[in-house]
């Protein structure tokens, strides 16, 4: 990929803190941002303990809290204005988000919200600038997936029109995150499948986009050696800590590189499936993968050879095009092993689906993401992608 800029903005959380047991010190460091804290959480994390933990340790440190549990699906506009209407009425002057990418993603739309105002849709496409800092948040993510902790973006739907919103300014960016290992031990083999293949797919999307540069690469690659090494492990034996450490800070990686590099077709593509389809997002991501995969091979092909030798066990001497066809035969491989199913087998409507696809097509173009993909596709060839994907066979 030849790269034609010579200078690169990075933008990350102004404080990452990692590893195990590092939940712990969430009360030290909100007690430095604020004295009375929103925690963003879902009604999983409540009973699992960790609200309640959370509170326990930020009282410990002398601040007050109350939750917002309200988020009981991918993130929706609604939850966004019943969270901020707490953070305001309660007085609370920082967040705290512990959950999945869902709940994070609400959190930093509240926080840019809460000093900027408006409706969080009038942030897309850089329409409304958040030019007053937000309220500060702290993200602890309990899945190693989204890369959410570490992004300046936030994803929510307008359930008024079905659109996933995708929103990225620094303002979105959190001031802390907290990334826990023992908190994704929780997660149950189909979550840790759907948030481990969104994970590559935002290390592959950040190292093939267009938009790639010397510093994301970096951290694309040593995401992606860490998500392939472990992830069946995961899979296979959840308490596995050394394994759950290493896809979450895999995952951290991936997301601090599409932060900066930007994802690409796939998640132009999985988006508008999630509105629509209620097709979780990381589930999405991984049905689509191989076949975008596979349509942009002839633009990327040295690239894709990269992420071939991390599936080369043996070490064999091998030519890009077998190390590209490597990359993604073995992509399609853990999917399979993972039970990840085509839409049809999701148990998608063919006519339904069908008839959906002009809308998803103009809606993915309009993200913008699939102008970053190695090959761009034209209307035609992104029609067609979502038809293959329907059917498509792992």
């Amino acid at each position: 990929m030849i790269q034609t800029k010579t200078i690169y903005t990075v933008h990350s959380p102004g404080t990452i803190v990692y590893g195990r047991d590092s939940f712990q010190e969430v009360g030290d460091y909100a007690k430095k941002l604020g004295t009375k804290a929103l925690i963003i959480s879902d009604p999983i994390m409540d009973s699992l303990g960790f609200v309640n933990q959370c509170s326990t340790l930020l009282r410990a440190s002398g601040l007050e809290a109350v939750s917002y549990l309200g988020v009981t699906t991918e993130p929706v506009d609604t939850y966004v204005a019943e969270g901020l209407h707490i953070l305001q009425s309660e007085g609370c002057d920082i967040i705290i988000s512990v959950g999945g990418g869902s709940c994070i993603d609400t959190g930093k739309a509240i926080a840019v919200l809460a000093t900027n105002g408006g409706y969080i849709g009038d942030y897309m496409k850089m329409a409304k600038i958040a030019e007053q800092a937000p309220i500060p948040h702290i993200a602890i993510p309990t899945t190693a997936g989204t890369g959410s902790e570490a992004t300046d973006a936030t994803v929510i739907t307008n359930k008024k029109n079905d659109v996933k919103m995708m929103i990225k300014q620094p303002a979105f960016m959190p001031n802390i995150a907290i990334v826990d290992p023992i908190l994704t031990v929780t997660s149950p083999p189909s979550i840790t499948a759907a948030t481990g293949i969104d994970a590559l797919s935002h290390a592959i999307e950040s190292y093939l986009s267009r938009l790639a540069h010397p510093y994301s690469n970096v951290l694309a690659l040593s995401a992606m050696e860490l998500i392939v090494n472990n992830i069946l492990k995961v899979y296979e034996q959840g308490n596995d800590i050394e394994a759950r450490e290493a896809m979450s800070l895999g995952s951290m990686q991936a997301g601090l590189s599409f932060s900066n590099a930007s994802v690409a077709l796939v998640h132009g593509m999985s988006r508008p499936i999630g509105a629509l389809f209620h097709v979780p997002h990381g589930i999405s991501n991984a049905m689509l993968l191989p076949a975008v995969l596979e349509f942009s091979k002839d633009a990327c092909v040295n690239r894709l050879a990269d992420i071939g030798e991390f599936f080369n066990t043996d070490n064999e001497q091998l030519s890009q095009e077998e190390l590209a066809d490597l990359a993604i035969i073995s992509i399609k491989e853990l999917c399979k092993k993972m039970d990840i199913g085509n839409l049809k087998q999701w148990g998608i409507d063919e006519q339904a689906f069908y008839a959906a696809i002009p809308k998803m097509t103009a809606d993915a173009i309009a993200s913008g993401s699939p102008g970053n993909n190695p090959k761009v596709p034209t209307q035609e060839e992104l029609m067609e992608l979502y038809k293959i994907a329907y059917h498509y066979e792992f």
